[in-house]
């Protein structure tokens, strides 16, 4: 997947070109696809319901895979971008 600015001053474009559903790890597996560990575990350390969490072996797994994707709920500091109003965006699922 890569979502990338078209115009506008942003910070950067996302991409993520891994095999995350050939690569996802066993516990997390679904028919079609990957789970989020949240919704395999339902706990305060992959869902982070209490504010206070850190990286865990499973976001550590997909961060990775996928430099630019947010993997846990704190992962602020590596992917969260911004762009201003009126940016326009390519979106390419398959690049």
């Amino acid at each position: 997947m890569e979502f990338s600015p078209t115009s506008g001053r942003c910070s950067r474009g996302i991409r993520c070109t891994a095999d995350i559903i050939g690569q996802c790890p066993n516990q997390l597996k679904a028919p079609g696809g990957c789970n989020n560990p949240c919704t395999v575990y339902k706990t305060d350390q992959y869902c982070c319901n209490s504010g206070n969490c850190a990286p865990t072996d499973l976001s550590r797994f997909f961060k990775a895979r996928c430099p630019d994707a947010y993997s846990y709920p704190k992962d602020d500091q590596t992917s969260t971008f911004t762009c201003p109003g009126g940016t326009n965006y390519r979106v390419v699922f398959c690049p």
